[in-house]
């Protein structure tokens, strides 16, 4: 998966920053690792990447051309959304380092993260979440009325909003809950019927940025 927010404005930072910019509307992130920062340093290589970050997005024009991989109302919308996800993901893999308990996630943001995952990042051809036999799963968020289906078959997951009249394994929990389990970050709340297919979710699942 792709790293953290502040990380990311390091790791992705210049093309990120330029290509928002609307200096690269076809632009790439290459492939390269972020200098160094000693490690008395660390804390302030994150400030200037989260700072770097939140300017790059609230100063760039809504009509802005630039690289994304997800259908959004805009790459500007893309971007922003992507990095919230993406630093709130990571923020709860420094908080579990840490110990104690990791930071509330609010429950629209959460289902938005469902939605990102379900409907953007595993409904491309890289998604490995694959199965011989048809399957379906649904995906039920018990602090809200979101509801997804997921149909599994040899081709790319196919998720939709609703339900399903019959799936094979329902994931239930809170919106925050499903969201860290659907990006491996905790146990899934509860299974019912085929647990097997929780289990695939768990092997198969990983994501990359492109």
């Amino acid at each position: 998966m792709a790293g953290a927010g502040p990380v990311a404005a390091h790791r992705h930072g210049a093309p990120l920053g330029h290509g928002v910019r609307g200096r690269g509307p076809h632009l790439v992130p290459p492939r390269r690792r972020p200098a160094r920062a000693g490690r008395r340093g660390v804390a302030g290589w994150f400030r200037e990447g989260h700072r770097g970050l939140v300017e790059t997005l609230a100063t760039a024009p809504p009509d802005v051309e630039c690289w994304n991989f997800l259908p959004a109302p805009s790459p500007l919308a893309f971007w922003a959304r992507r990095q919230a996800h993406e630093t709130t993901v990571h923020r709860v893999d420094a908080e579990s380092a840490r110990g104690g308990t990791p930071t509330a996630i609010p429950v629209g943001f959460a289902v938005d993260g469902i939605d990102e995952l379900l409907l953007g990042f595993h409904a491309r051809s890289r998604s490995r979440v694959r199965t011989d036999e048809p399957r379906a799963l649904r995906v039920r968020a018990s602090d809200s009325d979101a509801v997804w289906s997921v149909r599994l078959s040899a081709e790319p997951p196919v998720a939709e909003r609703g339900e399903l009249t019959a799936v094979d394994c329902e994931l239930t929990g809170t919106a925050a809950q499903l969201y860290l389990a659907l990006w491996n970050r905790g146990p899934f709340p509860d299974v019912t019927g085929d647990s097997s297919i929780a289990t695939l979710w768990r092997e198969k699942s990983a994501v990359t940025w492109s």
